[in-house]
């Protein structure tokens, strides 16, 4: 994906996305087909910004295809290819991770995205929802270096990381990447030729020395203590409780028969031929 395709929306287009997100993420678990909720969806936004427009072509697309990451990647100039790699995600049979899932994290980061968006914040959600939900890391990290809140620097150092994913702790990319680090460096007089850049704060290499060797959504979760950054939507546990009432019920169920047995038994004993099948004749005397 061309990452010059994608110029930064004005903020109501992110609102209005959040509140798309939110409503597919609501409705979705009636077990309607995408394109039936697309079309009622469309009638509740707002007419003042270009997602109804963007909905109306998903759902000619989808018509054709039956899949919606496809159609938003046709949409590079509205959706950001993070948005897109996540619904493709999402779309595919064999993997696991859930749409409702993924429309969660879109609709947090779309309300993000609205609120003064920084490229540090943007990137740590990214990282961590690629890291939470356990997706794959190469086309994750190509598609968020396509995002148009990073500029070149950010795109470099993203790709970069994309590399030694895995090679490297994450904290310490963050430290070597950091205003601490450069600090660090001109205090005992060391060049910096060949280092940094230093796209992250001072604070933020802070933590991410105290946090090495650690896991990183423990990293994550000081940054967003700390510096206020988004956290990740998690997926809530289905409630279980709808399918234990019938289950319940057949338990009394059978209570009851058997109690109803044994004050038969007490009375009069058991007559078992009400327990032969329709149609058999009960067996002769003598052979009982």
């Amino acid at each position: 994906m061309s990452a010059d395709t994608q110029p930064m929306l004005d903020r109501s287009e992110y609102v209005e996305q959040e509140y798309l997100f939110q409503l597919l993420g609501e409705r979705i678990s009636d077990q309607m087909p995408i394109q039936e909720l697309l079309e009622q969806i469309r009638h509740e936004l707002s007419a003042s910004t270009r997602l109804p427009m963007a909905v109306g072509f998903l759902l000619t697309e989808i018509k054709h295809s039956g899949c919606m990451a496809p159609a938003m990647d046709r949409l590079r100039h509205y959706f950001a290819s993070f948005q897109t790699y996540l619904i493709a995600e999402a779309e595919q049979e064999a993997g696991k991770f859930d749409m409702r899932t993924a429309l969660q994290i879109l609709r947090a980061e779309a309300r993000f995205r609205a609120d003064q968006v920084s490229p540090a914040g943007l990137f740590f959600y990214q990282f961590e929802s690629l890291c939470r939900n356990r997706l794959r890391y190469d086309p994750g990290f190509k598609a968020i270096a396509n995002d148009p809140v990073y500029d070149q620097h950010w795109k470099l150092v993203i790709l970069k990381f994309r590399l030694q994913v895995g090679l490297i702790d994450f904290a310490d990319f963050l430290f070597l990447h950091s205003e601490e680090y450069h600090r660090r460096l001109l205090a005992e007089g060391v060049s910096i030729e060949g280092k940094g850049p230093f796209l992250f704060g001072e604070h933020e290499g802070k933590i991410a020395v105290a946090s090495r060797r650690r896991d990183p959504l423990f990293l994550f979760a000081a940054l967003q203590r700390h510096l206020g950054y988004p956290s990740v939507p998690r997926p809530k546990p289905p409630d279980r409780t709808l399918e234990q009432v019938p289950q319940l019920m057949r338990r009394v169920e059978r209570m009851e028969s058997r109690l109803q047995l044994l004050e038969q038994e007490q009375r009069t004993g058991i007559d078992i031929t009400k327990f032969y099948a329709k149609g058999r004749v009960a067996p002769p005397d003598d052979l009982e």
